[in-house]
């Protein structure tokens, strides 16, 4: 590839990166995308880096993460290229000579994906100390103008989990005030910002821009804790900057002594030259795979039974859970985890969590009789366990020192009668690894269920600038621990949850194995979370509740079975309870998303109908794994027929099986080669569901 005049080029077949370095300009990304064609002409825009202090501040007066005073100044200081095995590296440095900061921003991507994870480092080179507010970890500006683009944004909060938009940029982010008559950039946008430690509570860190000619930008903040990014309008274009805690919006600072560095978040971004969401979001995808920590589970896939959903309900005792484990060895499951309560002696657990001992009232024979009864039906026992908080009740409150708790002027923060551990204290840490390693190397637990359902605000101001900068201490200490279980227990399976999916970023799930998407217990509401999940995170992490029920008909059965099909079938219910007739319906589901699990591992997904809608009578989801298609239906509610497009196979002859259910009335199912659509009729007016495969050989 042709490196152009005062520029850093970088990438391989799948990507290229090309960085503007022009003396007295501001260092900007000229182009970022995978293929060999021509580069944009060089133009002023978006710096690469933006540092906010309060002695320099913006350039420009904004409430924006752009135009600051110090990432206009930053000048092209050197670059590194590396290579370690299929990844490609670069690291860029600038410095910024009036408030003596230098920064380095590293690019890594995985050889043959369009795709690449950056992270930027600030150092002090000045004599005195210097106070951060914020530093963003990418920044650039898109080509095109702004009339042109899409904007790809979710909502999501507990129940209601990813609730994506796609929207006109004019209609949202970047009205068109005529910047040229004004000379100046914008000064509003769109920006989303997380708080606190559920860092998907409230939006997710992963959006997007959509061009109308194909090309496509989308990318993820990797943080456990607060983040932000944002787009809008400038002068040269359309920019989005994506970063981690600031001062306006997380209490966060960061005092810079002379030497010392500070490290901002990691992030993402995936790039298309021509397919739109599709092509990005397979860009993402294949870039998730190799971000992800290697793990038997990773091959395996197995079937998770979890007694909690519409179930037990935090009420497990030995003679209710041994039915249910043999119904769930029955209906193929390999996987059974235990899950709350099993710690509980008495009427209310919420308050008196911390010491994770089984209890003795709810297994009088020992929670090793389940345990075994588990592993004796070819099963891997789990538990549920959430590590971080102590209940203002328990014993293990006052056996800790006050410092390992998050505080706030000294005093403990409370939230729904918890404390809140802090990670970043040696005795909170000898704790957790004390219990993880009691309940793995005693127990033989192989898996468990990590929950997390406070969220204790800004953080803590023990030992920090601020409360934010505590909470970021925290949270990369919470990833420092995870990493030492990993260390300790290679086999030892980690599911993520935070009351659902409230901290469904690639912070926890680059090293975790499986994601519960909601704790949605209606089965009917539960479809668009799951045809949503994998914009956010890989198909075979996404653990979307199946939790058939005996008082359920034949086609509520496998709408609410297939519902976890297309990702990590995470299997619940009264399955103990079920005719014989309703569990042979189980054991197919099971037996069919074990056929197609290998290929769901390698799929890449696409929205037939769109991404989903709340209330969208159809929902689809399709998983794109070589020549064949996996294709997820659900008829929520008004016409019985749709149509659904799969651009993807236009052109092709297709064979259409129905992996599921196969013993209920047929649906109608027409295939126009030319055109790539598929008409789909339900065969009935009630709720109902089919998982189909699309074959083109």
């Amino acid at each position: 590839m042709s490196t152009p005049e005062n520029a850093v080029t970088w990438g391989h077949r799948a990507l290229r990166l090309v960085v503007d370095v022009t003396p007295g300009r501001p260092v900007t990304v000229r182009d970022l995308s995978p293929g060999d064609g021509a580069v944009p002409p060089a133009r002023s825009g978006q710096p690469l880096v933006e540092l906010l202090t309060p002695g320099h501040g913006r350039a420009q007066v904004s409430q924006r993460f752009s135009g600051t005073a110090a990432g206009r100044r930053l000048a092209y200081a050197g670059h590194r290229r590396h290579r370690d095995g299929d990844w490609h590296e670069l690291r860029l440095d600038l410095y910024d000579a009036v408030a003596g900061l230098a920064t380095r921003t590293t690019f890594r991507s995985r050889d043959g994906v369009p795709a690449c994870q950056v992270t930027t480092t600030v150092r002090n080179d000045s004599p005195e100390p210097v106070l951060l507010l914020g530093v963003t970890s990418f920044a650039m500006a898109v080509p095109g103008p702004a009339g042109s683009l899409d904007l790809l944004h979710a909502g999501s909060e507990w129940l209601g989990e990813g609730r994506w938009r796609r929207e006109r940029l004019r209609d949202s982010a970047a009205v068109d005030l005529n910047l040229p008559l004004h000379g100046q950039d914008g000064r509003g946008g769109f920006r989303a910002v997380s708080t606190g430690t559920w860092s998907t509570g409230r939006r997710l860190p992963t959006g997007g821009l959509l061009a109308d000619d194909g090309r496509g930008w989308l990318w993820q903040v990797e943080h456990n804790g607060p983040w932000r990014w944002e787009t809008g309008e400038q002068l040269g274009g359309v920019y989005f900057a994506l970063l981690g805690p600031t001062d306006a919006d997380h209490q966060w600072r960061h005092l810079l002594e002379p030497g010392g560095e500070f490290a901002g978040v990691p992030i993402s971004i995936s790039v298309s030259a021509s397919g739109g969401l599709a092509g990005a979001a397979a860009a993402m995808t294949a870039h998730r795979r190799a971000l992800v920590r290697d793990h038997p589970d990773r091959r395996r896939l197995p079937v998770v039974f979890n007694d909690y959903m519409n179930t037990l309900m935090g009420d497990p005792t030995t003679a209710k859970l041994l039915p249910l484990i043999d119904a769930a060895a029955d209906a193929g499951a390999e996987v059974f985890c235990v899950d709350a309560g099993w710690y509980d002696n008495g009427d209310d657990w919420w308050d008196s969590v911390g010491e994770w001992q089984p209890s003795q009232s709810r297994f009088p024979r020992g929670i090793e009789e389940v345990l075994t009864h588990i592993r004796d039906r070819g099963m891997r026992p789990g538990l549920w366990l959430e590590p971080e908080v102590i209940g203002v009740r328990s014993p293990a409150a006052d056996k800790l020192p006050a410092e390992a708790f998050l505080c706030r002027d000294g005093v403990r923060i409370v939230e729904h009668d918890r404390y809140h551990l802090d990670l970043r204290h040696p005795a909170a840490v000898a704790h957790l690894d004390e219990v993880v390693d009691r309940l793995v190397e005693q127990l033989g637990v192989g898996y468990l269920k990590l929950d997390y359902n406070i969220d204790p605000g800004p953080g803590t101001d023990r030992d920090a600038d601020g409360a934010g900068a505590g909470l970021l201490g925290h949270n990369r200490a919470h990833l420092a621990w995870l990493d030492g279980i990993a260390g300790r227990h290679p086999e030892l399976t980690l599911e993520n949850c935070a009351s659902g999916a409230m901290r469904m970023d690639y912070a926890l799930l680059s090293r975790m194995q499986l994601q519960s998407t909601s704790d949605q217990q209606d089965w009917w509401r539960y479809p668009p979370i799951a045809a949503a999940a994998p914009l956010s995170i890989l198909p075979e992490q996404a653990a979307s509740w199946a939790y058939p029920q005996p008082d359920m008909t034949e086609e509520q059965i496998a709408y609410a079975l297939s519902t976890g099909m297309l990702g990590r079938l995470y299997l619940s219910g009264r399955l103990d309870a079920m005719t014989a007739s309703q569990l042979s319906s189980v054991r197919a589901a099971v037996a069919a998303y074990r056929r197609i699990r290998a290929d769901l591992a390698r799929s890449v997904p696409v929205w037939p109908s769109g991404l989903p809608g709340w209330d969208d009578p159809w929902v689809s989801l399709a998983l794109v794994a070589g020549d064949t298609t996996y294709l997820g239906a659900w008829h929520r509610a008004g016409p019985a027929s749709t149509t659904l497009l799969l651009p993807h196979l236009r052109g092709h002859d297709v064979r259409l099986d129905v992996l599921y259910p196969v013993h209920l009335p047929a649906w109608t199912l027409r295939w126009d080669r030319s055109t790539g659509v598929l008409d789909i009729g339900a065969a009935g007016t009630e709720p109902a569901a089919r998982i189909l495969a699309l074959h083109t050989r």
